[in-house]
C-alpha cells in the first residue's frame, strides 16, 4: 500500500481571470519568490477544490465530454475532472510581483483555489504563441485538467 501524501498549499489563487489573476502567496512562503520576477512563466499547479467529493475522487471510469464516440474510458487515459488526486496544471505568464502577489496571465484556475507549486521554467516565445494558439487542453469549469 502506497503511504498517504499530506500537501501544504504555497497560497491561493484571489483573484481568477484568463486575462489577469492574482495569485496571494501565504507569508511562511512569500522568501521563496525571491528572484521569481526574473522569469517569464511559471507552472502552476493548483488543487482543483470543488472537485472533491468521495465520489469523484474514487470515479475511474468515465464517459469523456466533446467526444465523438462516447465510449468509456479510464480517468488517466482522459482530461477528466473526476480524478483520485485534482490537480489542475496550467503555464502562466507572469505579469509581476507585488510582495506576496503574482499577478499572472492564463491561469484557468478558480477563485479560492489551493496553490501547491508555482516552479519557473523558461519556455521560449515562439512555443509559448504555439502553446496559446494551439489551445489543445480541455477546460472544464475553467479548470485544465491535463
Amino acid at each position: 500500500m502506497i503511504e498517504k501524501i499530506k500537501l501544504c498549499p504555497i497560497g491561493i489563487v484571489e483573484k481568477a481571470g484568463k486575462q489577469e489573476a492574482k495569485i496571494r502567496v501565504s507569508p511562511e512562503f512569500s522568501a521563496g519568490l525571491k528572484d521569481i520576477e526574473d522569469f517569464f512563466h511559471l507552472i502552476i499547479l493548483y488543487w482543483i477544490h470543488l472537485c472533491c467529493s468521495t465520489k469523484e475522487r474514487e470515479t475511474l471510469l468515465v464517459f469523456p465530454r466533446r467526444h465523438t464516440v462516447n465510449a468509456e474510458k479510464g480517468v488517466f487515459a482522459c482530461r477528466s475532472p473526476s480524478r483520485p488526486n485534482p490537480i489542475g496544471l496550467c503555464v502562466v505568464k507572469l505579469v509581476r510581483v507585488e510582495y506576496s502577489i503574482l499577478t499572472v496571465e492564463n491561469l484557468n484556475a478558480l477563485e479560492g483555489s489551493p496553490i501547491i507549486e508555482a516552479p519557473s521554467c523558461r519556455v521560449p516565445d515562439c512555443f509559448w504563441q504555439l502553446f496559446l494558439s494551439a489551445n489543445r487542453y480541455t477546460t472544464y469549469s475553467s479548470a485544465v485538467v491535463i
